[in-house]
């Protein structure tokens, strides 16, 4: 299986922000790492195959098998049309093929099953089985975690990163820099320094729009600074420390967005 790699430091500050440890059940399925029991967010190398497509019923003897058409105002044709938005847009919404009773099989529904794999994910030398939309588009990929691994269901956290064109709800997306993200918020947040990778985590949107997304779910956030900062300057923002996203020290570097995570 193909590997890839996020910021454990992201997800160990996605897990905080939303204060809901995972339950005793996945800790102990979860291999032992250098990661806290609450950072292990599923057990690794998931191998479980998906069922295949199961065969339309056949009519009666000598008529071919009845033909069922959504109608244009049925509730079928009217899911039909949501679900093809979502794919055309890139807009992770918590609901549809987003929502926390999602699957794999119903993002194979929606998204194609060509278009869906599953995947060991590296967090912190941690595999991590995950679904994976459009694995071979790198504007397009997303990445799916599963409260259920076993079964690949109830979704426990989706990964923007890379070159993902996708956006989260309220306009969240990546390349934004703290001056935006301010103004999405409608108001300053808490950031943890930058730490061995020069990476910085949202600690806390402090109360903003970004606090609680539509749909019951929550957005972490990690920012690089920019390649021209004053490496210097990046090191007094120390990860063990927390900031103002409006603190003219942080501001200087001129970090943006390089990962999100929309998690339940």
């Amino acid at each position: 299986m193909r590997k890839y790699r996020i910021g454990a430091a992201l997800v160990a500050g996605f897990v905080t922000m939303v204060a809901s440890p995972l339950s005793a059940q996945q800790r102990q399925q979860a291999p032992d790492s250098n990661l806290n029991a609450e950072d292990q967010l599923s057990p690794s190398q998931m191998q479980q195959t998906m069922p295949g497509a199961v065969a339309a019923p056949g009519g009666a003897p000598g008529h071919a098998p009845a033909k069922h058409t959504a109608t244009a105002g049925s509730p079928a044709a009217a899911t039909v049309r949501s679900n093809a938005a979502i794919a055309a847009s890139r807009i992770v919404a918590c609901s549809g093929p987003f929502a926390k009773d999602s699957s794999n099989l119903k993002l194979a529904m929606v998204f194609d099953s060509r278009n869906v794999t599953f995947e060991d994910v590296d967090v912190g030398g941690t595999k991590v089985g995950a679904s994976v939309l459009f694995p071979k588009d790198a504007k397009h990929r997303l990445e799916i975690w599963w409260a259920n691994p076993a079964s690949r269901s109830g979704t426990y956290l989706i990964l923007i990163n890379k070159q993902s064109t996708w956006s989260a709800p309220d306009g969240l997306k990546l390349g934004l820099t703290l001056a935006e993200l301010e103004k999405l918020n409608h108001k300053p947040f808490k950031l943890k320094g930058f730490d061995k990778d020069n990476t910085a985590t949202v600690s806390d949107w402090d109360g903003g729009t970004l606090s609680k997304i539509p749909g019951d779910c929550k957005s972490g956030v990690s920012l690089q600074p920019d390649p021209k900062a004053s490496p210097d300057a990046v090191k007094e923002l120390t990860a063990d420390k927390e900031y103002s996203s409006s603190d003219p020290a942080l501001r200087e570097v001129k970090p943006k967005v390089t990962e999100i995570l929309i998690g339940y």
